[in-house]
Formats: structure tokens, sequence, C-alpha cells
């Protein structure tokens, strides 16, 4: 299956778009916002648990990044509410659950191969955030290659004030404006490498999800979800 796989074009979903389709978990749904394979390869998703739905033990050899948007997803006695950010690296493993339901913005398969440490960051926290350029970020995660953070900006604020080599965006609170699109929202937003000067804040204060770096596969195929 592929969805949206042609990395070196622009890929944009708004919430009217939402298609929610049946995972092979019963209980789970999911939205697929790119995706490289049927149950296994690089895929970016909106998912989606019922209440009380167990997800069975699996390996994630590609590592998986998980922002909590609603409810609360459970690994264990752990308890991540709304607005945790996650990241098991390859060769990790879970079986993860959600007694009162949860959705959660989820990337596999899109780390590189070398082993590392999970990561778990509370965005909800004042602490975890701090003022760049005048703007307010909460740092989730950088390396030579990416970098990921949540922004908050202010009404006609650049979103990407520079050249990019590539970017992907998630709009959690308020909304964007591009010309005449807006993006409300639950949009979410793919652009290849490039300036990006007309992409600003609609709203007076805007939060996002950022990624910024080469698009595309970083360590080969082999996930699910």
């Amino acid at each position: 299956m592929l969805v949206n796989a042609d990395f070196s074009r622009r890929a944009s979903l708004t919430p009217d778009q939402y298609q929610w389709v049946p995972s092979p978990q019963p209980g789970v749904e999911r939205v697929m916002l790119d995706r490289l394979g049927a149950e296994y390869g690089h895929a970016t998703s909106l998912v989606r648990y019922a209440p009380g739905v167990h997800f069975p033990l699996h390996q994630h050899p590609g590592g998986e990044e998980v922002l909590v948007l609603s409810g609360t997803w459970c690994e264990g006695a752990q308890q991540y509410p709304a607005g945790t950010y996650l990241r098991n690296p390859p060769g990790s493993s879970h079986a993860p659950f959600s007694s009162e339901g949860a959705t959660l913005f989820v990337k596999l398969w899109q780390m590189a191969p070398e082993p590392g440490q999970p990561l778990r960051i509370d965005t909800r926290d004042p602490a975890a955030w701090s003022l760049d350029n005048a703007h307010e970020c909460c740092e989730l995660y950088r390396d030579a290659v990416e970098h990921v953070w949540l922004q908050r900006l202010d009404a006609g604020s650049r979103v990407l004030p520079a050249l990019v080599p590539g970017a992907e965006l998630l709009v959690l609170d308020g909304a964007l404006r591009e010309g005449e699109m807006l993006y409300p929202s639950g949009s979410w937003l793919r652009l290849p490498a490039g300036e990006y000067a007309g992409l600003v804040a609609a709203d007076t204060l805007v939060t996002l999800y950022l990624k910024i770096g080469p698009l595309g596969v970083r360590s080969g195929q082999g996930e699910h979800r």
C-alpha cells in the first residue's frame, strides 16, 4: 500500500478529509497520512483506540514516535495523558492499551537504526517550554538529521521562517493559513525542501507539532500499526 509515498511532493490532510479505517487489531482505527507497504513499513497515522482496547505485545524494530492527542494511553503501569510525547527506539517492544480510549499521532519506522533510549516528555509541564526567537517552544528530539518540537505562534507569525530540507506539521490548536487555504486544528502537512513564506498562524495563538529534516525512510521497512 502506498499513501502519499512521493516525498518530493507536498501532502496535506484536513479534518474534513479524515477517513478512519479499521486496523488488524479490533477496536483500533487509523487515518493513514503517509505509508509505504501494507501492514509493514514506514507509516505516519492518526490512531484511535476505543475504550478498553489492549494491543498485544509487539516489537518496533524501526522505532515508534507517539504524541498523545486525547484520552490516556498506557504501557504497563505507566499512564500517558494527552500532551505526552514518546519515542520508543528501534528494537523496543510493548503491549499498549487504553482504558478510557485515546487518539494518537504515530510515526513508525522513521528512526535511525542505531538503538537508543526511550524518551517520555510531558508537554503540559510549563518547565518543558522555553523562548526561542520570541516564540514558545517545547523541544522533543534533535539529532544530526532531524529536529522535533512543539511551537506556539502568534497570529501572523511565519511557521517556517527559513529554507527547510523538509518539514512535517500537525496543527494541535488554532489554525494556519496559506493564501486562501485554511488548515484548522487537526490538519497535517508534509512539505518537501524549500521555503514556505506564505504559511502563517491564522489565530491569536497556534500550537504546532513540527519536524524538520529530510523526508523519507531512514531505516528500511518492516513495521505495522
